[in-house]
C-alpha cells in the first residue's frame, strides 16, 4: 500500500525508471555529441510554474539552450544588482552571452502566472496587506523586481491599452512600441503577464556587458505561452505586438529575423571597417558576411524551427522530457 504522502516522490521515481527504459540510451548518445563542446544558441528565461515545459513546447535537446527559471520569469534590473546584492539571472547572462557567445536571449511568460497574479493582488487588493504574512520571500521577490512592471501596467490600463508600452532598444538611444492585447482577448492578469514579459527584455539591456556586444550580436526576444490553448505567442517588432506562432505567421517571423540578422551583420562590418588599420578587401568582407549569415541562420533555424508532428529532423522527436529549450520561431529583437 502506497502512503499518500509518498505519491509525489513515487511519481518522480517511476518517471526515472521509465526514462531508463525508454530515453536513457538516446540521451547518452546526445551527451556524447555535445559533452566536450556544446554550442548552445540561446538563453531561455521562463517561469518555474510546473505547467511550463519549455523543452517540450520548443522541441529542443541536450546542449541547445541555457535555461533560467524563477517565479515570474523576472530578470532583475542592473540597478538592483551589486557586489552586495547578487542575482543568478545576470550571472547566467554573463556566462552564456559573454563567455559562450550566445546570440539570442528569450524571455517567455505565460498565462495564469501565479507570481504575476500575486503581484497584481499586492497592488490592487486592499485586504491583502492586512492578511499577508509579516515576511514572504515570494512577495518580496515580485514586489521588488516587479515594481517597474506595475508602474508601466498602470499607465497602459489607464489608457485602456490603446497606447503602447515604450521599451529601450539595446543601445538605449531609442525606443520601440509594444501594444498589449488591444483586441481584449485576455484577462487583466494575463495582460499584466505580457507587460511583465516585455519589461524583462528592457531589464536585460540594462547590463553594460550585454550592451557591450551591440552592433547586432545579441538579440532579445519575447515569447508568451498560453497554457490553456498550448499556443506560443512571439512578439513582433514589425507588428508591434504578440503574434501566435503558426504555419501562417512563421514565414513573417522568420523574415523579420533574417532582416534583423542582416542589419546586425552590416553594423558589424561597418564597425570592423572603422577599427581596422588595414581593412580586408570587398571580396573578403562579402565572403565573411555571407558565411556569418549562413552560420547564424543555420543555428537559429535548428533551434527555433517549427516542425510537423512526428518530425524526426535534428532529433526533435527523440527528446520528450525537460532537458534544456526556444520556440517554434523567432519573436523580435530589442
Amino acid at each position: 500500500m502506497v502512503v499518500k504522502g509518498s505519491v509525489g516522490i513515487n511519481k518522480v521515481l517511476h518517471g526515472i525508471m521509465k526514462y531508463r527504459m525508454n530515453e536513457q540510451r538516446n540521451m547518452v548518445e546526445q551527451f556524447k555529441k555535445v559533452r566536450d563542446n556544446p554550442v548552445p544558441t540561446a538563453v531561455f528565461v521562463t517561469c518555474v510554474d510546473s505547467r511550463m515545459l519549455p523543452t517540450r513546447f520548443t522541441q529542443t535537446n541536450v546542449g541547445d539552450m541555457f535555461i533560467i527559471r524563477n517565479a515570474g520569469n523576472l530578470v532583475p534590473h542592473s540597478s538592483l544588482v551589486s557586489v552586495n546584492s547578487t542575482a543568478t539571472e545576470p550571472a547566467v547572462l554573463e556566462l552564456a552571452c559573454v563567455m559562450n557567445q550566445v546570440k539570442h536571449v528569450v524571455i517567455c511568460g505565460h498565462s495564469d502566472c501565479k507570481a504575476v497574479n500575486l503581484l497584481y493582488d499586492i497592488h490592487t487588493d486592499p485586504t491583502y496587506q492586512s492578511s499577508a504574512p509579516s515576511f514572504s520571500p515570494l512577495r518580496n521577490w515580485v514586489t521588488v523586481h516587479g515594481k517597474r512592471t506595475m508602474e508601466e501596467f498602470a499607465k497602459l490600463e489607464q489608457a485602456q491599452f490603446r497606447r503602447p508600452l515604450m521599451l529601450n532598444k539595446l543601445n538605449k538611444n531609442s525606443k520601440f512600441p509594444a501594444y498589449v492585447d488591444v483586441d481584449e482577448k485576455f484577462s487583466v492578469t494575463d495582460k499584466l503577464s505580457m507587460v511583465n514579459t516585455l519589461m524583462q527584455m528592457e531589464n536585460v539591456t540594462s547590463y553594460p556587458f550585454m550592451r557591450g556586444h551591440k552592433n547586432g550580436r545579441i538579440h532579445i526576444h519575447a515569447f508568451w505561452f498560453d497554457i490553456y490553448t498550448g499556443e506560443i505567442h512571439c512578439f513582433s517588432r514589425k507588428e508591434q505586438t504578440f503574434m501566435i506562432t503558426n504555419e501562417e505567421t512563421l514565414p513573417l517571423l522568420q523574415a523579420e529575423l533574417d532582416e534583423m540578422i542582416e542589419r546586425g551583420n552590416l553594423k558589424r562590418m561597418q564597425a570592423s571597417k572603422k577599427s581596422s588599420s588595414s581593412p580586408p578587401s570587398i571580396l573578403d568582407q562579402t565572403q565573411s558576411s555571407d558565411q556569418a549569415m549562413k552560420d547564424i541562420v543555420s543555428e537559429v533555424k535548428r533551434s527555433f524551427s517549427t516542425c510537423a508532428q512526428g518530425c524526426t529532423h535534428g532529433g526533435h522527436s527523440q527528446e520528450k522530457s525537460e532537458a534544456s529549450p526556444t520556440s517554434s520561431s523567432e519573436g523580435s529583437t530589442v
